[in-house]
């Protein structure tokens, strides 16, 4: 399919270029060269490549190394670059070195069986940065609360058995004059606000510890710690403000389904953009995240139905807002409750975890509809499902049912 053809292999120090082109006797010429990764390296590849006519470049999604590479690429404008997924691309056993590899890309990618995986133009790849920094900027942060919280326990302070936040203000009241030298448990209580002063006699019960001056720095250092990184995480989250103003309507319109909010949107955005071309439909989508169920079937046997990775970030954006989206009265709590049923009850935690992920592959689908179609989110209604339900078959199924537990049944019309 592409006469002119290259195959890349990538790694941190250097990369393999494997270059096929047509050959004497209508057969195939491969070309093989190293280069270093730096950027005049790169340039120099680039060169190469634009001599020898090519116009299909491939290569494999590692890490983060692919990105100079890409980029040199991009700046050329000459070629149509494929970063595919390694998974799908592995070499046959007992061929693996790197020229193999970048040969074996170049020869997929000349008969058209190589597939480009999903790649943000720049605008967006400096929104999804910060959005995900964020992302680990929140997990350090409950890190360091969690290790504040180690610290407490281990002095017999049991502020977050009375209070329901570790950092809440009184609680943080409480910390403080703990590391300033309070140790009265009284004085301490009593630093409490709001609703939780009802529960004074119990705070001091709980602040009555061996709190030490090591409790006590080891506790101002974790402070510090969570400051700083609460300070980081409101400069960030201004920035994505900032760049996100462009993409304001679709965000508004994200904002318009039960669980998503600004942040989610503009995560979701910074992600996936919102030109829907890349994805045909939004199974498509909801594949490319990791949200749908897996294939593995042989011998007319499904093996399993565990999902692959996809896209991590996203996908533990859409379950936060499934778990959101749930405790609305809206059609996605009834379609929750329905499969919840279905798959084995509250009290089963698998049944739970395997519900909330329906719930976020469909929030996933009306995200794709909403940003294919241009529309704002319109709910069917918390009673969707029993509106459609024929009574008359919903009464004879309860009948049936309890008539096979041994029970006569006689109806009357309720008055």
């Amino acid at each position: 399919m592409y006469e002119n053809a290259a195959g890349i292999d990538v790694h941190k120090k250097q990369i393999t270029v494997a270059v096929r082109t047509p050959g004497a006797r209508r057969g195939r010429h491969q070309q093989v060269r190293r280069y270093a990764t730096f950027f005049t390296a790169l340039r120099e590849m680039v060169e190469w490549l634009t001599a020898l006519g090519v116009t299909h470049v491939a290569m494999e999604a590692t890490g983060i190394y692919w990105r100079p590479v890409w980029h040199a690429l991009a700046e050329a404008e000459r070629f149509e670059v494929l970063v595919c997924n390694a998974a799908h691309v592995k070499n046959v056993p007992g061929r693996k070195t790197d020229v193999g590899d970048a040969a074996w890309l170049a020869q997929l990618l000349e008969v058209g069986l190589l597939r480009g995986s999903f790649t943000p133009p720049e605008h967006l790849v400096a929104i999804r940065d910060l959005t995900r920094y964020r992302s680990s900027l929140v997990q350090e942060r409950t890190r360091e609360t969690q290790r504040l919280c180690k610290v407490l326990e281990d002095a017999g302070i049991k502020v977050d058995s009375v209070a329901s936040e570790s950092l809440g203000v009184s609680a943080r009241h409480m910390i403080e004059a703990l590391v300033s030298g309070e140790r009265d448990p009284a004085v301490l209580a009593e630093l409490a606000r709001g609703r939780l002063r009802k529960k004074i006699p119990d705070l001091t019960l709980a602040l009555g510890g061996r709190f030490n001056a090591h409790h006590g720095l080891m506790c101002r250092l974790h402070l510090d710690h969570i400051d700083h990184l609460a300070a980081a995480i409101g400069r960030v989250e201004a920035q994505v403000e900032t760049m996100i103003v462009p993409f304001e309507v679709p965000r508004r319109r994200l904002c318009t389904v039960p669980g998503i909010a600004e942040r989610a949107s503009a995560a979701i955005i910074s992600e996936i953009g919102v030109d829907m071309s890349w994805f045909p439909s939004g199974g498509h989508l909801a594949s490319w995240i990791g949200l749908c169920p897996g294939n593995h079937e042989s011998a007319g046997k499904r093996k399993t139905g565990k999902a692959r990775k996809g896209n991590q970030y996203l996908k533990s954006v859409f379950v936060e807002a499934a778990w959101a989206a749930v405790r609305t009265d809206t059609r996605l709590k009834a379609r929750y409750q329905r499969l919840l049923r279905r798959f084995g009850g509250a009290r089963n935690q698998v049944a739970v975890k395997k519900a909330i992920v329906a719930i976020a592959h469909t929030l996933c689908v009306i995200v794709w509809h909403l940003l294919h179609a241009g529309v704002d989110y319109t709910d069917l209604g918390a009673d969707y499902y029993t509106r459609r339900d024929n009574p008359e078959i919903r009464k004879n199924q309860l009948i049936r049912q309890l008539q096979e537990l041994g029970y006569t049944v006689e109806l009357a019309l309720a008055a």
